[in-house]
């Protein structure tokens, strides 16, 4: 009887380690989520923030962190070329549009996949942002893709985004701009 529990018990820890050796490497393997940070421009050419990327189950979170920027609410939208070329940003293209849709989240005939709610600068120049996508993706080879040969860029406006008039809302020049690549 001794014997027959002691291979139960050896056949029990050898299950526990084998368990133990699928499990472990998988509780601290890198999760499926995609991220690409980048830094951020002004029309002068200065590093003035940052972008974090980050696509999971709920779409790709825009963290946006950046300082001396006009205070007041901005729009914000992905554009078709990954290229930052100040002073006005228009090396960007237009906004991501692959599906050729019309402007805004207002628009009845919207809304591009660049668009994105606007950001709010305080007084003293500075924002911290968090949005998110559902239209756009960070893997590569699909028509969203943030990520597609050539790139993207994220692009700061002057005013705020209308949600509605094409092409970019009525939110005047570019100010600020990230490549994502």
């Amino acid at each position: 009887m001794k014997r027959n529990s002691m291979f139960v018990s050896i056949g029990v820890l050898c299950f526990v380690m084998l368990v133990a050796a699928f499990a472990i490497p998988a509780a601290f393997a890198k999760s499926d989520e995609l991220e690409v940070k980048t830094k951020m421009i002004n029309s002068k050419g200065e590093e003035i923030g940052s972008a974090v990327l980050t696509e999971n189950q709920e779409g790709v979170q825009i963290h946006v962190e950046a300082k001396n920027l006009p205070p007041g609410e901005h729009g914000i939208h992905f554009h078709e070329t990954g290229k930052c070329e100040a002073p006005d940003f228009k090396s960007a293209g237009a906004h991501l549009n692959p599906e050729q849709k019309q402007h805004g989240f207002n628009n009845p005939d919207g809304y591009h996949a660049g668009d994105l709610p606007n950001i709010l600068v305080k007084n003293d120049g500075t924002v911290i942002a968090d949005l998110t996508s559902k239209a756009v993706t960070l893997k590569k080879g699909v028509a969203n893709s943030l990520l597609k040969e050539g790139g993207t860029a994220l692009i700061i406006h002057e005013k705020a985004d209308d949600y509605m008039t094409d092409p970019s809302g009525n939110s005047g020049n570019r100010i600020a701009c990230v490549v994502i690549k």
